[in-house]
């Protein structure tokens, strides 16, 4: 199956979405549950990142919601990817930019989430895309 194929299976979007969801809890659940932990090792507030994790709560919950639908709305994952995006432009200000000096490690574990994630924005984009062009005429 073509690539293309892919993107535009009416499967795709959901079970990425699915993805999406799962892979946020289970980083929301970290960040909320060993902040103190990873505070020393990242060099990033405890803080910081228990309200991180917080703000992922509502997202993992209308993803996970969205994921159920057969057909995903297209405002809804265009929601989706601009809120993604957003968390990707976030993580490069906290990372690189922001009023804290992460460790390397910090750095690390940032920019690979944001890199998931960003990888969960193209994904959505391109079955977006590839959605709109086999979808139906109307008549």
């Amino acid at each position: 199956m073509s690539l293309q194929r892919t993107f535009a299976s009416p499967n795709f979007l959901p079970r990425l979405l699915l993805a999406d969801g799962l892979a946020t809890g289970a980083t929301a659940l970290l960040l909320l549950t060993a902040a103190d932990v990873l505070a020393p090792l990242l060099q990033l507030p405890a803080g910081l990142q228990r309200i991180a994790g917080l703000i992922c709560v509502p997202f993992v919950a209308w993803v996970l919601m969205l994921s159920r639908h057969s057909t995903v709305p297209r405002g809804a994952m265009n929601a989706v990817i601009a809120i993604n995006l957003a968390w990707v432009a976030g993580s490069a200000w906290v990372a690189f930019g922001g009023n804290w000096q992460p460790s390397p490690l910090g750095v690390a574990f940032v920019t690979a989430q944001a890199l998931v994630v960003l990888a969960f924005a193209e994904l959505g984009w391109f079955g977006l895309r590839a959605s709109r062009r086999t979808a139906p005429v109307p008549a």
